[in-house]
C-alpha cells in the first residue's frame, strides 16, 4: 500500500530526529572523552611543574642552607681567631711586662754582678776559645771589669782550659738594652748574646705552653703543646 506524502514527511522527520538524535549522543560522548583527556593531560601538566617547583625550591633550600653553614663557619673561625688573637696579645703583654721587671734586677749591684758573672761564664763555656772579648752596656763597665776575675776562675775550673777575656770599650750594647753581655772570638766570626732580653726570650720560648695554660687553662683542641 502506497504511503501518502504526510506519511512520508513523518517518517523523514522520525529518522532526522533519531539521526540528530544520534549525532547529539556522539557529541556529547566526544565532549566528555576530550574533557576526561584534556583533565588528565591538564594534570599531567600540573604535576609535571608542580615537581619542578618543588626541585627548584629543594635546590635553593640546599644552597641557603649550604650559605647558612659556610656563613656560620666563617663567622666561628672569624670569632676564634679574635680570641686566639686577645690571648696572644695578653701572653705578649705578660712578657712585656716580664722585661719591664727584668730592669729592676739591674739596680742591684750585688745579684746583678752575679748574674753577669754566670752569664760570661756560660757563655765561655759555649765557645770555649782561648781569647774572648765580653760586651756590655757602657755602664756596666766597671762592674764587668770587676767581676771577670771570678767568672773566667769559674770557666777555669768547669772545662780546666785557660782564657783570656778582654772587655770591649770600642763597642757597647745600646744603652736602652736591659742588660747582661755579648761574648765574641777575637776574630768575631762567632759571637754569643747572652743578654737579659735573649736569656728572656729564649725562656719565654719554653714557658709560652706554661703560660698559656696558667692564663687560660689546658686548650683540649690543641694536640701540640708548641
Amino acid at each position: 500500500m502506497a504511503l501518502s506524502d504526510a506519511d512520508v514527511q513523518k517518517q523523514i522527520k522520525h529518522m532526522m530526529a533519531f539521526i540528530e538524535q544520534e549525532a547529539n549522543e556522539k557529541a556529547e560522548e566526544i565532549d566528555a572523552k576530550a574533557e576526561e583527556e584534556f583533565n588528565i593531560e591538564k594534570g599531567r601538566l600540573v604535576q609535571q611543574q608542580r615537581l619542578k617547583i618543588m626541585e627548584y625550591y629543594e635546590k635553593k633550600e640546599k644552597q641557603v642552607e649550604l650559605q647558612k653553614k659556610i656563613q656560620s663557619s666563617n663567622m666561628l673561625n672569624q670569632a676564634r681567631l679574635k680570641v686566639l688573637k686577645v690571648r696572644e696579645d695578653h701572653v705578649g703583654s705578660v712578657l712585656e711586662e716580664c722585661r719591664r721587671r727584668l730592669g729592676e734586677v739591674t739596680r742591684d749591684p750585688a745579684r746583678y754582678g752575679e748574674i753577669l758573672s754566670a752569664l760570661i761564664t756560660q757563655g765561655l763555656l759555649q765557645l770555649m776559645e782561648a781569647n774572648v772579648v765580653v760586651r756590655g752596656r757602657q755602664a756596666d763597665a766597671q762592674l764587668i771589669q770587676n767581676i771577670l776575675p771570678s767568672a773566667v776562675e769559674a770557666y777555669k775550673s768547669t772545662s780546666g782550659k785557660d782564657v783570656v777575656v778582654t772587655l770591649d770599650t770600642d763597642f757597647y750594647l745600646p744603652a736602652d738594652a736591659t742588660g747582661g753581655v755579648e761574648l765574641v772570638t777575637q776574630s768575631s766570626r762567632i759571637k754569643v748574646s747572652n743578654t737579659l732580653e735573649s736569656r728572656l726570650e729564649l725562656i719565654a720560648q719554653q714557658l709560652i705552653p706554661e703560660i698559656r695554660n696558667a692564663l687560660f687553662g689546658r686548650n683540649l683542641n690543641r694536640k701540640f703543646t708548641d
